[in-house]
């Protein structure tokens, strides 16, 4: 388990107990000043201003109240002297918001331009570096993004899609409409998400098909750039969408599916019924039925 400790001012920990505040729980510790629970991590405030989080997601959370966490050695990602395309996606598990899977293609004399971005590096970057790159990207590179809103989503899992069947149609479609464009790779690398096998047997359903053999390899954003840009426009696809269908519900809508989902689920059923969900969410998670718990505990 990890434990890890940092200090924190007075003004950090009101903001702290404020966003926390649902999750706070009983602590019979004299020095504990508030004791919070969160997506299994557990947060200690001591009255000196100790902060300590336990658990295995207890370096994320730790980041956002200021804790640096040591990074191995830079390994730049491997050169790949062939033109490829590559493709990713991002939304895949996150309750609200939409899926959004990316193909781009990559040529050797991309690969300067690529890296004096830290495209190299992109696991590195923040969302917001990724939003300012974003548009650098899809207008220098050639590329295929395609974005399956909540509402389509859902749509195709009543079809009888699942959660891997959907990805599996859409690298290929964007693939496949990236190749209509008259680029030739001489390789296509998917970042792994099933095996290959499962790609086989749910690509066998799809109607669009071509000649080219395929790749799937785990952590393919790390090894080749074509995947990393995939990566880089998904993402800022994905976070693009989340705000324009906060702003459209009137609530500002997390990424992930943790408890704070759970919450804003909740709020946003009361308002608005399934049809706000049906909007904004993937009705299949779990989420969804533990919304409707805390909404019926509230009435």
């Amino acid at each position: 388990m990890n434990n890890l400790v940092i200090t924190i001012d007075d003004q950090q920990k009101q903001q702290l107990k404020a966003q926390y505040a649902h999750y706070q729980l009983p602590s019979k510790n004299p020095y504990v000043e508030a004791f919070f629970k969160v997506d299994g991590v557990s947060i200690t405030l001591y009255q000196s201003g100790k902060l300590m989080f336990q658990g295995e997601k207890a370096s994320f959370l730790a980041q956002k109240w200021g804790y640096q966490e040591k990074q191995p050695p830079h390994q730049p990602i491997q050169s790949q002297q062939i033109p490829i395309i590559g493709t990713d996606e991002v939304g895949n598990g996150s309750y609200f918001g939409g899926l959004a899977v990316v193909a781009s293609f990559v040529t050797p004399d991309d690969h300067a331009f690529l890296k004096s971005l830290d495209v190299d590096d992109s696991k590195r970057l923040t969302d917001q570096k990724i939003c300012q790159i974003a548009p650098v990207l899809k207008e220098k590179i050639t590329h295929q993004a395609l974005l399956l809103t909540p509402k389509k989503y859902n749509e195709v899992i009543e079809k009888g899609y699942n959660a891997v069947s959907v990805k599996v149609a859409l690298h290929n479609q964007a693939i496949f409409l990236l190749l209509q464009k008259g680029v030739q790779p001489q390789e296509i690398v998917i970042d792994a998400f099933t095996s290959s096998k499962n790609y086989s047997r749910y690509l066998a359903q799809e109607s669009n098909h071509f000649p080219n053999p395929i790749t799937l390899e785990e952590k393919a954003e790390g090894k080749y750039l074509a995947v990393a840009v995939s990566s880089i426009i998904a993402r800022a696809m994905f976070l693009e969408n989340l705000a324009q269908l906060g702003q459209e519900i009137g609530h500002n809508l997390p990424s992930g599916a943790g408890k704070q989902s759970d919450h804003i689920a909740r709020d946003i059923l009361a308002q608005y019924g399934m049809a706000g969900l049906e909007q904004t969410a993937k009705l299949h998670f779990a989420n969804t039925q533990k919304a409707q718990a805390l909404l019926s505990r509230r009435k």
